[in-house]
């Protein structure tokens, strides 16, 4: 799932991770409840235009757990080089 989406948007339609992400809304609604489990992501459900929609978030966890990983991977990458 995009995390970067939710961190920057804060939330996000479901409707609009699974069209950003090209995923069907069975393969993302799987990955929804795997990372819902393990407390990085909450859904908001409300009704808009008389249809249910979700609306996705990551909780604090998710939201350090993935600052976290784009940290470890800043690390691992280096500084830019100011001359490329």
């Amino acid at each position: 799932m995009s995390a970067a989406l939710l961190d920057t948007a804060g939330e996000a339609e479901f409707g609009r991770v699974q069209e950003q992400l090209g995923l069907s809304a069975s393969v993302l609604s799987k990955h929804v409840t795997v990372l819902m489990d393990a407390g990085y992501v909450e859904q908001r459900k409300a009704v808009r235009d008389a249809r249910q929609r979700v609306w996705l978030r990551l909780t604090p966890a998710g939201r350090d757990a993935y600052r976290g990983h784009l940290a470890a991977l800043r690390a691992i990458v280096g500084p830019p080089d100011p001359a490329a």
